[in-house]
Formats: structure tokens, C-alpha cells, sequence
């Protein structure tokens, strides 16, 4: 699979370890991830924003392996936050999980459905 991270050079360019758009020639499965909460596999919710995003992040990686892949093939993810006061948090999260790696990316401020949960997370990947 092709792959290439874009950023027009007269638009803004991206803050904070993504891209504005990534497009993909040749590839052959694409996986999309449902939206992923801060819950354990015994449905516990871990204290504190950088916890949950750690356990957000730790099952899309169980999303990911359990379909035969990987987080370098995460090409889009939509991270929906409770509050922005999580934004730096939630960046220092992403770039922990996915180091180098910069998929295009959305990061919005929303209701989540439980209000114990501080965000949500979901990703399109593709090998």
C-alpha cells in the first residue's frame, strides 16, 4: 500500500502530531473502528483524563490486532472530548500511543454518552 500524509503548503498546517489529509493507493483491507470508551475488559472506568486515554488507546490497539493489524495502519481518527480542558492532555496521550505516526485527525468537544467517561475515540486503518 501507498501512502502519503498531506499538508498543502497555502493551508494551515497541523499542530500537534497529524496530518490534514493522508490519501492511500493500492491498499487491500480497511478497518473501521468503532467509537472506543475508557473502559476496561471488566468494565471498569480508569480515575483521570491521561488513564482513560491511555485505556481508550489500549483497545483500539485490541481493535487493531484483533483484525491482523497495527496502529501504524491508523489512517483518520475522530477523538470527541467531554471538556476542553482535555485538548494538551489528550495530545501528550495520542502522541505517547502513536509516536511519529500522523493520521489525519479530528478532535471535537462533546456530550459522551456516559458522563464518567472524559472521551471517546475512533479510527479508520488500512494495509
Amino acid at each position: 500500500m501507498k501512502r502519503d500524509n498531506i499538508n498543502a503548503t497555502n493551508a494551515p498546517q497541523p499542530r500537534g502530531g497529524y496530518s490534514q489529509a493522508v490519501r492511500l493507493e493500492g491498499f487491500d483491507r480497511l478497518l473501521f473502528v468503532s467509537g472506543q470508551v475508557p473502559l476496561t475488559a471488566e468494565d471498569k472506568v480508569p480515575e483521570g483524563f491521561e488513564a482513560q486515554a491511555r485505556q481508550v488507546w489500549a483497545n483500539i490497539d485490541a481493535q487493531l490486532t484483533a483484525a491482523g493489524m497495527t496502529k501504524a495502519d491508523i489512517v483518520k481518527a475522530t477523538v470527541l472530548l467531554a471538556d476542553r480542558e482535555y485538548a494538551m492532555a489528550n495530545r501528550a496521550a495520542r502522541q505517547e500511543y502513536l509516536g511519529a505516526l500522523a493520521p489525519a485527525m479530528t478532535v471535537a468537544i462533546a456530550g459522551i454518552f456516559d458522563a464518567a467517561w472524559l472521551l471517546e475515540i475512533d479510527v479508520i486503518a488500512a494495509q
